[in-house]
């Protein structure tokens, strides 16, 4: 009787222990990081989100949060518009992407060529 309690323990840690490494192996893959570049087609102040048509053509919609940093463009995208050319690192959760960070590419085509 005692081996079958422990028998039962032990199958009860290891269930427990795969998981606990399933469910962190599920919260990584949402919290992948991915970057694209492209020039801003609109922005939505009040929703706070851009839409960026990145430089293979395809068209994003990205939120940005308070969280979100900005490299070369003003606070919460004030300093951000229509045609600018931007990097963008985001994150996407259920279908939708949050920017991590917004960056103006196009202030550092500018240094390039001079």
């Amino acid at each position: 009787m005692r081996i079958l309690s422990r028998s039962s323990n032990l199958i009860v840690i290891l269930s427990l222990f795969v998981a606990v490494i399933s469910s962190q192996a599920a919260l990584a893959q949402d919290d992948v990081v991915h970057v694209f570049s492209g020039i801003v087609k609109h922005v939505d102040r009040d929703a706070k989100a851009l839409v960026v048509k990145a430089d293979d053509g395809a068209e994003h919609t990205v939120r940005w949060t308070d969280k979100t940093t900005w490299e070369g463009i003003k606070e919460f995208g004030k300093g951000v518009k229509e045609g600018s050319k931007v990097a963008v690192k985001y994150t996407e959760k259920a279908g939708e992407k949050t920017a991590v960070g917004i960056r103006d590419a196009g202030k550092d085509t500018a240094k390039a060529v001079q």
